[in-house]
């Protein structure tokens, strides 16, 4: 099983992930790692921080010239601004805070964290709950994604709403669109929505506001029979919707159609099974169930949608809340913040997907190396071929000319 770890506060030193359960021979490099931590920063409407806060990436154990060594990996991403405006404010030396932080943010961790470990400091809660440690997540996905590519699977996901501007998700892109997405300055493929987007984020930035919106995240490739039915904790719908919900602002999850298939009748709300005799194949000309059945992958695309709420710290002093000490009424303080962090949310969505299937890749297919998880998997799948009354891998998953049908 992979398992992985994350330490470190947002203007702390640094973060550090740990990711355990990686096979031995995996391909890993600081190049491929800071490729997906730089994803992380695209969008418009992020704040000035994410031009100065560089990620700088130090592979610290489980990597030796360039290849996993089957032991636990340890990357450290550090604060470029640790230095120079946060020795003192954060130093785990005893010692004091120049200012605590007590109008807490309503939206945030603040107040029900600082009730919880009888802090009477917001930065003590703050510091942590940021999204600013998605960023060890990107780089534990990262590994996810090497791993899982090994046997063909490929994660992407795009913007799908901002604020009201809503793309129509009439199909669902392929890998070859990726490098589109992300050149979109909204992660939208749809240029005139796109361009909607933009405008919806200008407007709420001159009003010092912020906005939500939703992602779909896509996962190709991925072979029948991850997860299970046996158990409530092994259904690989339930293991996305925890990580997804687990990413900081996210308010809602669906899988495949989601809402909208719990409006029609059962006649018109599943996936049609089909079988091609050329190839021997069970195909699926829809994913209204997201690829996964009973809690097991069946073959076609795993997608899921993700909701993100907007960001509860505003560029202008509105949000009311009651000062801690005075207990006081008073208007929330203010960190550095964005108006808008859905295409970015994109990119950790990616690596919470990516984690869950690596997790389940390695369960179901095992191997102490990466050669030997690929045999497994190619015996499953030799097998499988082999089996007139199996289920394997859908071709009509793969093309985004297929429709989600969920408009019509």
């Amino acid at each position: 099983m992979l398992r992985y770890l994350t330490a470190g506060e947002s203007h702390g030193q640094s973060l550090v992930v740990i990711v355990e359960g990686l096979p031995a021979g995996l391909e890993v490099t600081v190049e491929q790692v800071g490729a997906e931590l730089a994803r992380r920063r695209l969008g418009y409407g992020r704040g000035p921080r994410m031009r100065f806060e560089a990620d700088e990436l130090v592979l610290l154990a489980g990597v030796r010239h360039g290849r996993t060594l089957g032991s636990p990996v340890a990357i450290e991403i550090k604060n470029s601004e640790w230095e120079r405006k946060w020795t003192e404010e954060m130093s785990p030396a005893p010692g004091y805070p120049t200012k605590k932080l007590t109008k807490p943010r309503p939206g945030h961790a603040d107040l029900a964290g600082m009730l919880k470990y009888g802090f009477d400091d917001a930065r003590d809660v703050l510091e942590r709950a940021s999204a600013r440690e998605t960023a060890a997540r990107v780089v534990a996905g990262a590994l996810a994604k090497a791993l899982v590519a090994q046997i063909g699977i490929q994660i992407l996901s795009h913007v799908v709403q901002i604020g009201e501007v809503k793309s129509d998700r009439s199909s669902i892109p392929s890998p070859s669109d990726l490098n589109r997405i992300d050149d979109s300055e909204v992660r939208c493929l749809d240029k005139e929505v796109a361009g909607r987007m933009i405008a919806e984020i200008k407007a709420a930035a001159k009003v010092g506001d912020s906005l939500g919106g939703s992602v779909e995240v896509v996962a190709h490739g991925v072979p029948v029979g991850l997860g299970s039915h046996v158990h409530w904790d092994r259904k690989l719908d339930s293991q996305l919707a925890g990580a997804l919900m687990s990413i900081q602002a996210v308010k809602a999850v669906s899988i495949g159609a989601g809402i909208e298939v719990a409006r029609r009748h059962g006649s018109d709300a599943h996936d049609a099974i089909q079988f091609d005799p050329t190839t021997g194949q069970y195909l699926r000309p829809t994913w209204l169930s997201g690829g996964i059945e009973g809690g097991i992958s069946n073959g076609a695309p795993v997608v899921a949608e993700v909701w993100m709420k907007p960001l509860a710290t505003l560029n202008r002093p509105v949000l009311e809340t009651v000062d801690t000490m005075t207990k006081e009424s008073a208007l929330s303080f203010k960190e550095r913040t964005d108006v808008v962090a859905v295409p970015a949310m994109g990119v950790v969505a990616e690596a919470m997907v990516a984690l869950v299937l690596a997790n389940e890749v390695t369960r179901k297919f095992g191997g102490d190396s990466v050669a030997e998880l690929v045999r497994n998997w190619q015996g499953f799948c030799d097998h499988l071929t082999a089996t007139p009354s199996a289920v394997i891998r859908s071709d009509a998953g793969e093309s985004a000319e297929h429709k989600h049908l969920i408009d019509e």
